[in-house]
């Protein structure tokens, strides 16, 4: 292989997992760890597992077939595409908000400035990143920067928590308890939304495509999915550490209060570095995505593409610093993401079939199977976690 298509692989499943790494999956990781303790270890392995079957069979057949999600959902049935873009585009831009959000959190941590300033450096930042003529290769190495330091300054962390391996390792596999709502913010979070098409739409972007390509692009969307559960492990376990002593977590900040713990003052500026890295990746992850789920729809939009990645972030930036988090419609994206997932890997897994989308490829009877499993789980505890929401606030 050679080394520039190696740094592509590489740097999609980056791109995969600093997307799925943002500030509400530290969010998430702390909160299901402090109320399932040990037995939270069953559900990132379960997620894991969902998560690889949905994004094995998503990523190959956009390989495949050559064509962004959009277009093969318009293939298997006309108008899909449109509506599959449009609940990306604005589950993106919420979620964007968020990001912005985190990042301006992070250098109000590390430096002392506004969370609102920070919001905005930050978004200056993101957009630089557009600005170049080699934005794809820029974005590329900037999300393995980044995903590097999170990993190490949080693994420096969870050996500082010494948390109770044996626990972890037991209950992993042998739960005390059960969150169904756990499962699905997992999934959502880490394959949900636009996440999952991230790396996928960046290794076609690069004319990494085609039979040729498809073991490669395999081990990259296997890697983009160990990437971010190497993360939520070790996030796992620095927390576990922490709440196995009695140590109640901020509501308001959960992540921080693990960091902040286990090494003082040094370990809030760790986490200030951590969520910045997580927020500004995931802003970047998102503006990209969004915006490639809309660029097949005119020539114009490709032609200026990262024009529009840029307005996609001036605006979540915008929003962010004047009127702040909407914190019920973040929450509730969250839930639709998770329901994005089974009607686009639903499509994707009908396109696998068709001939006229892949040519003469015959996908494995085995990811075709283990699809439709994710799909059927994924919408029924979707569809559970969903009518939870709507009865506390009906209630």
């Amino acid at each position: 292989m050679q080394k520039n298509n190696r740094n592509v692989l590489l740097g999609a499943a980056f791109l995969m997992a600093t997307s799925a790494i943002g500030p509400g999956f530290l969010t998430q990781t702390a909160t299901f760890t402090q109320s399932l303790l040990a037995s939270f270890g069953f559900v990132i392995l379960l997620s894991i597992l969902l998560d690889i079957g949905a994004q094995l069979n998503i990523w190959r057949i956009i390989a495949i077939s050559e064509k962004k999600a959009q277009d093969i959902a318009n293939d298997v049935l006309p108008g899909a595409g449109y509506f599959l873009a449009l609940l990306i585009v604005m589950g993106g831009l919420a979620f964007n908000i968020g990001n912005v959000g985190g990042a301006g959190l992070g250098l109000n941590i590390l430096t002392g400035v506004s969370a609102e300033t920070g919001a905005i450096i930050s978004g200056a930042i993101a957009v630089g990143i557009f600005l170049f003529k080699e934005a794809g290769k820029a974005m590329d190495r900037f999300a393995q920067i980044m995903g590097f330091i999170m990993i190490a300054l949080t693994i420096y962390v969870a050996v500082k928590a010494n948390p109770p391996l044996g626990d972890a390792v037991v209950h992993t596999f042998v739960p005390e308890k059960l969150d169904v709502i756990a499962i699905v913010t997992l999934v959502g979070g880490t394959v949900g939304g636009y996440i999952t098409f991230a790396g996928a739409h960046r290794l076609l972007d690069a004319g990494v495509k085609g039979k040729a390509a498809i073991n490669e692009v395999s081990k990259s969307s296997i890697s983009a999915i160990l990437i971010a559960s190497i993360m939520r492990v070790v996030l796992f376990l620095a927390v576990l550490g922490v709440v196995s002593q009695g140590v109640i977590l901020d509501p308001k900040n959960p992540a921080s209060t693990a960091f902040s713990h286990v090494a003082g003052e040094v370990g809030l500026m760790i986490f200030g570095m951590v969520i910045w890295a997580a927020s500004i990746t995931s802003v970047i992850g998102a503006a990209y995505t969004s915006v490639s789920f809309i660029t097949s729809f005119s020539p114009k939009i490709e032609q200026h593409k990262n024009r529009w990645i840029v307005a996609f972030i001036v605006i979540s930036t915008v929003v962010l610093a004047t009127i702040g988090r909407p914190a019920q419609v973040l929450v509730f994206v969250g839930t639709l993401n998770g329901l994005i997932l089974p009607i686009s890997l639903g499509l994707i897994l009908f396109a696998a079939h068709k001939r006229s989308i892949v040519g003469d490829y015959k996908h494995p009877i085995w990811l075709t199977i283990s699809g439709f499993i994710v799909v059927i789980a994924m919408a029924v505890m979707s569809l559970m976690t969903l009518s939870k929401y709507i009865g506390g606030l009906l209630g």
